[in-house]
């Protein structure tokens, strides 16, 4: 029982950190739309999610054996065999221009604004979502 509600407070926070990482991203893009040569980078949050869950053979409909990592302590791993402290980056992408500038920068602002406006309402819905499950464990427990 713990450990589903470990695994889903654990999914939340990863989808959370994700949306952030991609915040951070389109921000930089936004404030670069005028650097000469400068490309626009992204990632996608779907495959990121499923990487950073370790759900990717799941995803993918294959079931691919898990190799842990021998240690001579187990307080040196943590889930899904990653080291201590580490966390596993999305694979940045560069976006393909739009339109084709002089400067050779492929910020395409329109299509920015939108990432960035979508990633946003997503952010927002995981707060909340984190926030109404945080709610029903503490009625659960507190049993009012």
């Amino acid at each position: 029982m713990l450990n589903r509600i470990t695994d889903s407070l654990n999914f939340n926070t990863e989808a959370l950190r994700l949306r952030s990482e991609r915040q951070r991203l389109i921000a930089s893009n936004i404030a670069n739309a005028d650097t000469p040569g400068y490309v626009a980078r992204d990632f996608d949050f779907a495959s990121a999610l499923s990487q950073a869950t370790g759900r990717q053979s799941q995803a993918q409909g294959l079931a691919a054996p898990r190799l842990a990592m021998a240690a001579s302590s187990p307080a040196h791993l943590t889930r899904n065999g990653r080291p201590a402290g580490g966390t596993l980056e999305p694979e940045l992408n560069y976006a393909t221009a739009a339109q084709t500038n002089l400067d050779q920068n492929t910020v395409d602002m329109d299509r920015e604004r939108a990432n960035f406006a979508d990633n946003t309402v997503r952010y927002e819905a995981s707060l909340r979502f984190i926030n109404s499950q945080l709610r029903t464990l503490n009625t659960a427990i507190t049993g009012q």
